[in-house]
């Protein structure tokens, strides 16, 4: 109930008489850390999210969840929550668990815009692999893979679809080496499901809006 109220509220932060179109023409995503992340692997996750969203008609704009508002003026939103620590010291204490590394709210078979990803779950799961590697390289290795979990999420929300993919950033489950990859991307059907949902056609909107078209 707490998330739809404040879904709601954001909502209602339309200026009277404002339309959707004519607010900007930029998703925008409202992030919650349990601990805020180091520069670094922000500024990579935000980079990979660009880099994957932007090819199939997303684009975002970064807000926290917790920074004042005054006369906030969305398009379309999303809430996403960061469970536990978006680090990479202490790698050697972190264990491997089983489990989701990301999920997507649904409430009676209705996808809402509410995200969580679970930093302790990805650290743990490239543990190894982030040890070996040089300590330069691992916020930024560290940061993508939290962005290509995101990204999956941003999938289902934008979408507006439950299914998987069975390739890419949508498919249900993902390896290391994915996660650590030069490059992953939406396949196939995937991407033409998020050109055809609901972010898409409301940033075609606003589009239009503020060209005057």
């Amino acid at each position: 109930m707490r998330m739809l109220l404040l879904g709601l509220a954001l909502a209602a932060l339309l200026a009277p008489g404002e339309s959707m179109a004519q607010s900007g023409a930029s998703i925008t995503l409202y992030s919650d850390f349990q601990q805020p992340p180091p520069a670094s692997v922000m500024g990579a996750l935000q980079d990979e999210v660009h880099a994957i969203m932007a090819p199939v008609g997303l684009r975002f704009e970064w807000r926290s969840l917790h920074a004042p508002r005054e006369n906030e003026f969305i398009v379309d939103l999303a809430v996403i929550t960061f469970r536990g620590r978006c680090d990479v010291a202490d790698l050697a204490s972190v264990s491997r668990r089983a489990g989701a590394l990301g999920w997507t709210h649904v409430s009676d078979g209705v996808i809402l815009p509410f995200a969580e990803v679970d930093c302790d779950g990805i650290r743990g799961f490239l543990r190894a692999e982030l040890i070996h590697m040089k300590a330069g390289e691992r916020d930024g290795a560290y940061g993508r893979a939290i962005g290509r979990v995101l990204a999956h999420e941003l999938y289902h929300i934008f979408a507006n679809t439950q299914r998987h993919g069975t390739s890419g950033v949508a498919k249900s489950a993902y390896s290391v080496r994915e996660l650590l990859s030069p490059v992953f991307t939406f396949e196939g059907p995937a991407s033409s499901a998020i050109r055809s949902g609901r972010g898409t056609a409301v940033l075609q909107a606003a589009a239009v809006g503020l060209s005057g078209k």
